[in-house]
């Protein structure tokens, strides 16, 4: 991160609590009497936060500090951050079999992003020298980090084994809100550049595949074309794997087919269209261009999306619905490379979206049958996490996202 001058940002965890109570308490003096601090110091703890953002925060009156602009644009930021990591010692309470923590308690020893860092990557890398080489730290910086969270949290975080320093149970329930609270704060700069007019920063997309050919790309290209300090990520797990990142904060949207699951309250969905699924081949396919019965495919090669996947259930319920087996696949995938690949260089049948393949259908390299799948209709949109407070760059993609969807309508 850097800010208008190109000079790196040097966000503090400790500065932004004190910009919260400064904010609350209406007076410097009011918030160094809370925290145990001189004046001087409180005062520096902005002074260095206002010099690291280049912005001021405060108005200086005789009756107390105001927020300027750019500290009401600050302030939800840091009330967040700070919120996720007092959570913390009521959650690892449960695992020293502690009835309750005090209220009064802030764990000062997770207020060091440096040290929230280490705990980040050690948890996905599992190596405490990988963790020194990706961050350009000593070995003992990175163990000496660790100590002090361990200290903090009064239980073991990570463990030895021959796979590396593993996290315990502990520390894979506090990560998701170590990872949501920097996020907040590296989200700092977004804000305030975007206030000022300009539009920045790096949005993290879960893909799914269905939106992968076309949809995403073209609203990727309708936001860098507008915003071109903008950069997009993407990530192209599966599904059950960038919903744990997005609920980490690590990815910002999932695009592609929903799954509304009940009783699931912290994840929003947003539905752009519906579509059904169609039966693809090459256009040569001794079925191609004319009426198809199910008595047809007697003989065919299926590629079927992987099992126990909403589409895989969709065309089981639809092949019931028709009256007839559920054809077993010669290939299950989502690759899309290899089900075009099939496609063109053999008599295969493939069941996926059209948007899957847009670009085949509209060139004609690949067809679709003249056979309806019944009841394969499903929603499409975008998957965002429950009360997230969005990044600017993220909700001009959603936009963009939105307009391109439009578009395909129309």
């Amino acid at each position: 991160m850097t800010n208008k001058n190109g000079e790196e940002f040097d966000i503090k965890i400790m500065q932004l609590r004190a910009l919260c109570l400064i904010a609350e308490r209406g007076t410097i003096s009011n918030a160094a009497e809370y925290l145990f601090r001189t004046q001087s110091a409180v005062t520096r703890s902005i002074r260095d936060l206002e010099h690291a953002l280049d912005t001021p925060l405060f108005e200086r009156h005789a009756s107390g500090m105001l927020l300027t602009d750019q500290g009401k644009c600050v302030l939800p930021r840091a009330q967040r951050a700070l919120q996720e990591l007092n959570r913390i010692p009521a959650l690892l309470a449960r695992f020293k079999q502690r009835e309750s923590v005090r209220d009064e308690a802030e764990p000062i020893w997770l207020f060091n992003v440096r040290r929230l860092n280490i705990f980040l990557h050690l948890y996905h890398l599992h190596h405490t020298q990988s963790v020194a080489n990706m961050l350009a730290i000593s070995q003992p910086a990175v163990s000496a980090a660790l100590k002090v969270l361990e200290k903090g949290a009064g239980q073991v975080l990570f463990q030895r084994s021959p796979k590396g320093m593993m996290p315990s149970a502990a520390a894979r329930e506090i990560a998701p809100y170590i990872s949501r609270a920097l996020n907040e704060i590296r989200h700092i700069p977004e804000d305030l550049a975007a206030q000022s007019g300009k539009l920045q920063g790096v949005v993290h997309v879960g893909a799914l595949p269905l939106c992968r050919t076309s949809l995403l790309p073209r609203a990727i290209s309708r936001l860098v074309t507008a915003h071109p300090a903008v950069r997009v990520v993407t990530n192209e797990s599966a599904y059950s794997s960038l919903v744990t990142e997005l609920r980490a904060g690590e990815i910002d949207l999932i695009l592609g087919a929903l799954r509304k699951i009940d009783g699931i309250t912290d994840i929003d969905h947003q539905v752009l269209f519906s579509e059904e699924l169609v039966l693809l081949t090459r256009p040569g396919h001794p079925l191609a261009g004319k009426p198809v019965t199910p008595e047809d495919f007697a003989h065919s090669q299926w590629i079927l999306p992987r099992a126990n996947t909403p589409a895989r259930h969709l065309l089981d319920q639809a092949f019931k619905t028709l009256g007839i087996a559920s054809p077993v696949p010669v290939v299950e995938s989502g690759d899309l490379a290899i089900v075009r690949g099939l496609l063109m260089n053999s008599d295969m049948v493939a069941a996926v979206s059209w948007h899957q393949l847009e670009y085949e259908l509209r060139a004609g390299t690949l067809v679709p049958l003249t056979f309806t799948l019944p009841d394969t209709q499903r929603d499409i949109g975008i998957t965002l996490r429950h009360g997230a407070l969005h990044s600017p760059a993220t909700l001009e993609l959603i936009e963009s996202i939105r307009a391109e969807a439009a578009s395909d309508i129309i």
